[in-house]
């Protein structure tokens, strides 16, 4: 199967599927934790990446970014001093009608008008506002947090931007 490229998936053209018992063979989700780093402190300042447009993204692209945040926090805030979350999970499915490609291939395949299509993977639907990831942190690592987080954007492929916020000691 070839890969096609994620401008393809972002658009939200189509009314969001996410009935797993209908279809067989819906591929698993690439993304393998939701929380990471101290997960029983509690930190003061909260970084959170926020979509501005809405926007599927694939579970591809939420693995990548997460990966490349967490690698920056690991080694540039240790791993005892923050917490990191993931907020989002892919339930929509991805289909996709497969064509014949090559030589000849116009006469072989007219296609089929509307047809439903086989699984191809997942994608979270995001809207304007939304909170895709979230890193806690103490303030002297603000500043280290939002450069992890900064690498994490140009993973996705919608427009966003870091908010930071103070969360109320309770």
């Amino acid at each position: 199967m070839v890969r096609k490229p994620a401008k393809m998936y972002r658009n939200l053209a189509k009314t969001a599927y996410t009935r797993r018992e209908y279809m067989g063979g819906v591929p698993g989700s690439k993304i393998v934790q939701f929380d990471m780093g101290n997960l029983t402190q509690d930190f003061p300042v909260e970084l959170s990446i926020v979509v501005e447009e809405a926007c599927q993204i694939r579970h591809t692209a939420l693995e990548a970014a997460r990966i490349s945040i967490n690698r920056q926090l690991i080694k540039r805030v240790g791993r005892a001093n923050y917490h990191f979350k993931l907020r989002t999970y892919p339930h929509h499915v991805l289909r996709e009608n497969k064509q014949a490609t090559g030589a000849g291939a116009d006469r072989v395949s007219e296609g089929m008008r509307l047809s439903f299509g086989k699984a191809v993977g997942t994608a979270a639907r995001v809207r304007p506002g939304q909170k895709v990831f979230s890193v806690w942190v103490n303030p002297q690592h603000a500043e280290r947090a939002k450069a992890a987080l900064q690498r994490g954007i140009y993973k996705l492929p919608t427009p966003a931007r870091i908010v930071e916020e103070q969360v109320a000691a309770a």
